[in-house]
């Protein structure tokens, strides 16, 4: 078993970027402009941000944060949204979610500029990734392809059952890896809520993706010997030996799994490193067609 690690890959992709923020700066260029708008006070939103933040800082960005109210109305963020949308001197932002439930998300996504969408959710991105055309992706599922790239994982014609159907993970998983390219040409099962003997398609898997949100769903009875397992699961569970509190698992029972998988990523370390990081390439994408005016 080799662990996919998400902190190791992309602190190598952060250095990466900053090596190519620095050459731009030395020519006479501003840096990248990445900026967050957090509404409210979740404290796992909160450490996120914070951690994008440093993130920006680490690789050359400069980075800014609008912090709004629990209670800001749903018209003084589309009000936010618009500025940023005008700011010249920003390449990318993202709206952290979630959202207050007064807050249509949907609606404030939608509002966001397609050209500064950091975190590639906007329907007009997401669009162009199904047409598999120039754009910015979304974070995580862009994480995970850029993953299995480093780490040669092949998934030409292979198996691959994704967990999960969520527009922000599911459904573009499932869309990236049937595509053609490296990696992609694999044949791809999307599995839900609602899919029947769920273990049978898991059982056939060359490679799992699991994103449910299901702490230890997928458990070693259901994954093949020398299978790949990617697991996208952060679930917050009670742990009295933990200072907080509490400790983070996955959607996949490690200790047991790991016995099993040929590849496997640890949660936390393994796909919510390389989706910061993918925030930071998206912006950089953005900083070069839309500033610099060239292509990768």
């Amino acid at each position: 078993m080799q662990l996919l690690d998400g902190n190791k890959t992309s602190k190598q992709i952060k250095e990466e970027i900053k090596t190519d923020v620095a050459k731009h700066v030395a020519d006479g260029y501003r840096p990248p402009h990445l900026a967050a708008v957090l509404v409210g006070s979740n404290p796992a939103s909160q450490s996120y941000v914070n951690y994008k933040i440093k993130d920006c800082s680490m690789v050359g960005f400069k980075s800014t944060l609008h912090e709004l109210a629990d209670d800001v109305s749903e018209k003084d963020l589309l009000i936010l949204i618009d500025e940023l949308n005008r700011q010249e001197d920003l390449d990318g932002y993202i709206v952290q979610l979630p959202l207050p439930k007064h807050i249509n998300e949907d609606k404030i996504i939608q509002a966001i500029d397609p050209i500064k969408d950091a975190d590639g959710f906007h329907p007009t991105n997401l669009g162009r990734m199904v047409l598999d055309l120039p754009t910015y992706l979304p974070a995580t599922p862009y994480g995970i392809m850029e993953m299995l790239e480093r780490y040669h994982i092949d998934t030409n014609g292979k198996n691959v059952v994704v967990l999960g159907r969520s527009n922000i993970v599911g459904r573009p998983m499932s869309i990236l890896l049937s595509q053609k390219g490296n990696p992609g040409n694999a044949t791809v099962t999307l599995c839900h809520s609602r899919t029947e003997n769920i273990k049978e398609f898991t059982l056939n898997a060359d490679i799992i993706i699991a994103a449910l949100g299901v702490a230890n769903f997928l458990t070693a009875d259901m994954v093949s010997d020398g299978a790949v397992i990617v697991d996208v699961g952060i679930n917050r569970v009670e742990d009295n030996t933990s200072k907080s509190g509490f400790k983070l698992i996955g959607d996949v029972d490690f200790d047991n799994v790991k016995e099993k998988a040929s590849y496997i990523t640890p949660v936390p370390g393994g796909v919510g490193p390389m989706t910061r990081a993918m925030l930071l390439k998206n912006t950089l994408h953005a900083y070069k067609r839309n500033y610099l005016n060239k292509e990768d």
